[in-house]
Formats: structure tokens, sequence, C-alpha cells
């Protein structure tokens, strides 16, 4: 009787949070009528149906077009011949799935260990992570991004992190559909894991060949034109830029300086490869993704606020990590001041705010923001001296005798 009022009181909080994040996004989400989609869609089906070459297609009036490797292309094909609302059923399934298997890898041991409900507790964070401003801008342009996370995060906790023949597949194939997980092969060079390195490179390199053979003119001008037109990713000064090449960029949008910015980047690379090389010594394979996904968004000329969904990890092994700490304990109040603070401005569109002017020192501490964000992650996420085994279905391996021990 007292589990079932305990139930009945669960759905109630969920269906209540449900319903104020759908209020929320009501009036804080903005519409953009899945611009990045509209763009896939459109140079698929002009490429497609014999219009013309896949890189030479742009939006009506603006600069943008189809900027991902052949590949990508490849894997979007079979969305050319949906009509357009069916298009946008499979872009937000695809989203809402691969964000949900990720939220639940990563939050189930939490639940195991605290003795949560289970599906309670991955109900309240799946509401949540709705509101998420990247997440919402991620659905809300039918991006990608979901996407390339969930391959990264099935190679590296379930595939790397057991040793596995395959190790380093989905980070090739994220490679693959865009450029920017490569750093995921810089991470497994770095951490010595010489065989799902040499993979992940094979993959990336097998992938091209295959889209090349199938499509060598899309390939061709790909490689020798569009991978270098800068026009087509739009300004850098832009306060969606959250990357440090928009810090930069909005010190000085005329003539934004490249060595300074390279200097930048090579601290934090230096900061990130010292701090992932010590996450995976200590076996914490979880903390490296969200690490090298944190630095991905940092260091790439473009991050754009919808890709931010890299610091998701981190977030949610922020909360992981104070509930490991003794209650009450100043750490564990720390860590979930950290992860709260940091959600809630990552959620607010607070950046938008300097949008049209960040000039000022009030302009550059916040039209920069998330940026601080993603730094403090880099430098204080913790590092686990134990990291649960992640199995194919879905459950951690290690996990059950750890609550044992810790209870």
């Amino acid at each position: 009787m007292q589990g079932t009022r305990r139930t009945t009181w669960q759905v109630l909080i969920v269906l209540g949070l449900a319903a104020l994040v759908a209020w929320f996004l009501s009036w804080a989400a903005i519409r953009h009528g899945f611009f990045d989609l509209q763009i896939y869609y459109g140079a698929l089906r002009h490429w497609a149906y014999g219009h013309g070459e896949l890189y030479d297609w742009l939006r009506g009036n603006t600069t943008y077009g189809f900027t991902y490797p052949p590949f990508a292309a490849l894997v979007m094909l079979p969305m050319a011949p949906l009509p357009w609302h069916a298009a946008i059923v499979v872009s937000v399934a695809a989203a809402v799935v691969t964000s949900g298997l990720l939220i639940w890898w990563l939050l189930d041991p939490v639940s195991r260990r605290q003795g949560w409900t289970r599906w309670y507790a991955f109900a309240l964070v799946c509401c949540l992570a709705a509101a998420f401003e990247p997440m919402r801008e991620t659905v809300n342009f039918g991006q990608v991004n979901t996407l390339l996370l969930f391959l990264v995060a099935v190679d590296l906790l379930f595939l790397v992190s057991r040793g596995s023949r395959w190790a380093g597949v989905g980070v090739g194939l994220a490679t693959s559909i865009k450029l920017t997980p490569g750093i995921f092969i810089v991470y497994l060079l770095i951490t010595r894991r010489w065989r799902a390195a040499a993979t992940a490179i094979l993959t990336t390199a097998g992938t091209a060949v295959l889209a090349a053979a199938i499509f060598p003119n899309a390939s061709r001008e790909y490689w020798t034109q569009a991978l270098w037109n800068t026009d087509r990713v739009g300004d850098l000064s832009f306060v969606s830029n959250q990357s440090l090449r928009g810090v930069v960029a909005r010190l000085s949008p005329e003539d934004p300086s490249t060595l300074a910015w390279l200097a930048l980047v090579a601290l934090t690379v230096a900061v990130w490869w010292w701090r992932s090389r010590a996450a995976v010594a200590a076996g914490d394979e979880a903390t490296g993704l969200a690490l090298t996904g944190v630095v991905m968004c940092l260091v790439s000329p473009v991050t754009w606020v919808h890709h931010l969904v890299w610091l998701i990890p981190g977030l949610l092994l922020l909360v992981d990590n104070a509930f490991r700490a003794p209650a009450g304990s100043r750490r564990r109040r720390g860590l979930l001041a950290f992860a709260v603070v940091a959600y809630a401005f990552l959620t607010s569109r607070f950046v938008w705010i300097w949008e049209r002017d960040f000039s000022g020192v009030l302009g550059f501490v916040g039209s920069n923001f998330y940026i601080w964000i993603s730094i403090a992650l880099l430098l204080a996420l913790p590092i686990r001296s134990r990291e649960p085994q992640y199995l194919s279905s879905g459950s951690p391996t290690g996990v059950a005798s750890e609550v044992h021990r810790t209870s």
C-alpha cells in the first residue's frame, strides 16, 4: 500500500514537472523551424533528384549549405524521398532516443547506488534535459549533435572500456559524419589505446573512400572546396559561437587575433591532455568522455549553443560525484551547487542578452558565459578512482557489488 502511494506521488511529480517544462518551452524556446534540417533535406533532394551537386545548393537568401562530409550525405540520403513532416519526425525521434539512452547509461549507476527509483530518476532528468537550451536548440534546428554524442558514448563506455575488438568504430563513424569528433581519436592516442585509435582512423578513412567511390564528384568538391569555405558556417563573433574562437572574435570582430586564439587552444589542450590521461589511468572512462566533449567545444572554431549538448555528460557526472561524497559534506554541496548553477545558466538563454552588443567588461563576461562554464568543467570535474564497466544491456557491471559495499 505504501509502495503504491509512493508510486502515485512519483507519477504526479513527473507529470507536474513535464507540464512545467512544456510551459517553459512554450514561453522560452525559440522556434527555428528546423532550419538546419531544412538545409540537409533541401541539399539532399537537390542532389538526389538530379538538380545539381550536393555542395552547390544554398538555402534561399542565405550563404548556408550542406557542410558535412559526403559520408554524412550517404547516411542521411534515405531522408530525401520522405515528406518534409516525416523527416521532422525522424529527426526528433532520433534526438529523443539517443539522448534518452545516454542519460540512462550515465544516471542509472547513480540511481542504483543511492537506492533511487530508477524510472523516476530517469523521468525527472529527461524532463530537465528537454528544457536544457543546447538540447532544445538541437531539436528545434534538427541537428545531429545527439547522434554523434551517442556514437562516441557507445564506443567509449561499452567498447573501449571492455577492450572490444570493435573499439574505435563509433568514434570513426562520428568523425565521418562530422569532423569535430575527430578529437576523440586524439583522445584514444594520448591515452595509448593504440588499437582503438587505429580502428577509428581506419573507419574514418574507409567511409571516406566508400563515399568517394559512390559519389566521386561530391567528394572531390567537399575535400577541395566546401571544407575550406568558412562563409558557409556564419559569423564567428555571433554570440551563439561559444568557443574560444568566439571569445577572441568578440574582442575584435573586425580583426580577431589568430595568434591569441591558437595560444588559448594550446593551453586548453595541455590541460585536457593531462586531465584525460589521469582519468583513463584511474579507469574513469566516463570522465574522459566528458572532458573530451568539453575541450572539443572549446577549441573548435565554431561551437554554436546547440553543440553544447556535449556538456551533458559532464553535468551528469557532477551529480554522480556529489552523491559519492559524504552526506552534508562541503564537497557534496559544492558539486551540487556547480551542477545546478551550470544547468540553470545553460537553460536560461543568458548569453543572448548580449546578442546585439557585447562590448565592455560586462558584455565580455556575459556574452561568453557558457564558455566560462565549459572551462570550469574542464578544470574542476572530479576524476573518480573506479569507474563501473558498461554492458550492451545498458546496465553497468560492478555497480551492484559497489552498492553492497557502500550500503
